[in-house]
């Protein structure tokens, strides 16, 4: 290494490294050497695989062969196992350079910010869940009292009024039916708002996927763009439905910027859209050639908040979650199909 960058190389704070295409660092910066609490010697007697944290390594060495094919690393992220035990994590920015066959190579600790993002996903889960026990519990609430009402209304009309001759008796009795129809209405009422509410959180209108769509695309182009993504559309079975124009807008950004994020390694993403109707059935079919998903490992968690299925930097498990929840909360429903290494097809059904 040229003296001129030994300062530089020594005292910067970020972690800095060089390693050879047989998987051993060939140099470490004091940083680095302080971070994982190996020494030196340590560091560089043993392959980098086995300082990597074991579930990430698998991912490590695709992207390593892609350093080794003279493909730059930007933005990689993976776990480091510190001579402690403890784990760290690290965001990569990695250069080849194949006539010397070596990798140069910076990290940074990103431990914190991992741990702030786990504790915000894990408050807006717990917010989530507490939500829906509200909800539940309005439901469970409205619908129960309305039985013991019913009752004390049937047993007021059983009561022969013939039969009572004092007029202040009969007066409170009128006055009881009253409030119990009363509060049978209101209870009515009740339940018919919480289901209101239900499907109908944010205006609905016409709106039409092409405009929609272009926007979304439009709002991520440099994206696509830089991905090489191919993306076909067909609209012209169906060109438009009676929904929420952001919530549609939310769909699709989270659906394409899932199909670019976890493309399979080395294959241009591909993704088609397509609306139809059948009968009374309004349909729109997203798919896409990336990593899919084992169905039968987690396919009743893809839905769900705070789950990641795939090892990405920007993975935060809250992109299909707020797809789902857009789709049903105004009445629709979606599923999925989707294999390992083939690709994923949503099927949206919007309520007529």
């Amino acid at each position: 290494m040229s003296i001129a960058l030994d300062p530089f190389f020594n005292l910067s704070m970020d972690c800095l490294c060089i390693a050879d295409y047989d998987g051993y660092f060939k140099k470490i910066n004091p940083a680095f050497v302080e971070l994982l609490g190996y020494s030196e010697d340590e560091l560089r007697s043993r392959k980098i695989c086995e300082f990597i944290y074991e579930e990430d390594r698998e991912r490590t060495a695709i992207h390593r062969d892609y350093l080794i094919n003279n493909r730059p690393l930007v933005n990689f992220e993976n776990r480091y196992v510190c001579k402690s035990g403890e784990l760290v994590w690290l965001h990569w920015t990695s250069i080849p350079v194949p006539e010397e066959k070596l990798v140069y190579a910076i990290a940074r600790d990103i431990s914190f910010t991992k741990g702030l993002e786990k504790e915000r996903v894990s408050h807006l889960s717990e917010l989530s869940q507490l939500n829906n026990e509200l909800k539940r519990l309005n439901y469970v609430t409205s619908h129960d009292l309305r039985s013991p009402v019913n009752n004390l209304i049937s047993m007021v009309d059983l009561i022969d009024s013939s039969k009572i001759e004092d007029g202040e008796t009969l007066e409170i009795l009128r006055f009881v039916k009253l409030s119990a129809e009363g509060l049978k209405d209101t209870l009515d009422s009740f339940v018919d708002t919480l289901k209101e509410k239900e499907l109908h959180t944010e205006s609905v209108e016409k709106v039409y996927f092409a405009p929609v769509f272009e926007k979304v695309c439009h709002s991520i182009k440099s994206l696509i763009n830089k991905t090489q993504a191919e993306v076909a559309v067909d609209f012209c079975d169906l060109d438009h439905i009676f929904f929420n124009r952001a919530y549609l807008e939310s769909i699709f950004l989270n659906l394409i910027t899932n199909s670019i994020k976890y493309a399979r390694p080395g294959v241009q993403p591909v993704i088609t859209v397509r609306a139809r109707q059948k009968e009374n059935v309004k349909t729109l079919v997203y798919a896409d050639n990336g990593l899919g998903f084992d169905l039968d490992k987690v396919g009743h968690l893809i839905f769900n908040l705070n789950q990641s299925f795939h090892s990405n930097q920007d993975s935060k498990g809250v992109g299909l979650y707020l797809v789902h929840k857009h789709v049903i909360s105004l009445g629709g429903n979606i599923s999925v199909d989707s294999k390992v290494n083939e690709g994923t097809t949503f099927t949206i059904n919007f309520r007529a």
